[in-house]
């Protein structure tokens, strides 16, 4: 009996931005999906109500014929670091991946050969205007056997990135959410490093792709600035509407200040910032001094009592 495969969907990109890079194609090995022209994406505009005529390349580069699933995905930010991924075809499309149609969806690409194949953009005539990322993906209809105890089938995938951008009003608009410090103190002070982590949350409530940048600044007590610095690991693109998680560390943290921690993100046309206080005690000295706090009063109140004056208790009363 054979096991039976769990299927796993590996999307595979070459990372391509909106900036100068050398025309590459979408690329993992054994085959690449890329506009006609020798561009490395699709990027085009367009009216509400319009519609776009282009051509999408499949090529092969190995020896044996390959058949590929052709579809059109939405685009969005992954959340473990806002990388560009795309909808998975049985999931549901609003953009990119609706209004796009390859004239086929199933095409057969003989070995280091390619494949030209038309498709057809038919932008709703009540589409948002703004941009709407996506791609049109060439998925390998074989599904490999994957590595470890588990019986698990990998198919592969490469998408060529749609960047449509409809037209309108263009708002950037970037947001600062959900900022908290988390500090990690030796448990005495002085012997060990104290550090602390900065998550916050990148959203994009405007219309168009953005490249933010996020600067940390940190004061203490009496307003003495304790750091500052640009941040590290942000997205290059955060897509309309997505949301990205992120931390920066904060090495060597005060084990003993406090203040208050503020993240200013901007991107072209958009600037926010957002702030949280921030709390340092080494909580072993506060503890210790707490209860010895707590003993002290105890100890007070006993004392007290044990001075004050002792009455006798009075006589019982006669009865008739």
């Amino acid at each position: 009996m054979r096991k039976p495969y769990a299927l796993l969907l590996s999307l595979c990109w070459l990372l391509l931005g909106l900036a100068a890079t050398p025309a590459r194609a979408a690329d993992n090995g054994s085959w690449s999906v890329h506009p006609v022209s020798a561009r490395p994406y699709f990027l085009l505009s367009a009216d509400p109500g319009q519609n776009i005529e282009d051509k999408v390349v499949v090529a092969n580069k190995t020896a044996e014929p390959r058949t590929f699933r052709l579809y059109a995905a939405d685009a969005y930010n992954t959340a473990r670091d806002g990388g560009f991924a795309v909808r998975s075809p049985g999931e549901r499309m609003r953009g990119v991946g609706a209004w796009a149609r390859p004239a086929r969806s199933r095409i057969t690409v003989p070995g280091h050969r390619a494949v030209t194949v038309p498709f057809t953009l038919r932008v709703p005539a009540d589409a948002e205007p703004g941009d709407h990322p996506g791609a049109l993906v060439a998925i390998d209809e074989r599904i490999e056997p994957g590595a470890g105890a588990v019986a698990l089938g990998v198919r592969r995938a490469v998408g060529a990135r749609v960047y449509l951008r409809v037209s309108g009003p263009a708002l950037p608009a970037l947001a600062v959410e959900r900022v908290r410090v988390s500090h990690h103190q030796p448990l005495v002070p002085g012997l060990g490093d104290s550090t602390a982590v900065i998550s916050y949350t990148l959203h994009n409530t405007g219309n168009v792709t953005l490249d933010p940048r996020v600067e940390l600044g940190v004061r203490g007590l009496f307003g003495r600035t304790l750091l500052t610095r640009d941040l590290t690991g942000l997205p290059a693109e955060l897509l309309p509407g997505q949301r990205v998680r992120l931390t920066a560390p904060w090495r060597n943290a005060p084990q003993l200040d406090w203040g208050k921690v503020t993240l200013t993100a901007h991107a072209t046309g958009t600037r926010q910032s957002a702030s949280v206080p921030f709390l340092a005690l080494p909580w072993l000295v506060l503890t210790l001094a707490a209860a010895a706090t707590v003993t002290g009063v105890t100890l007070l109140i006993r004392a007290r009592r044990n001075r004050a004056p002792h009455r006798p208790a009075p006589a019982p009363g006669r009865t008739a």
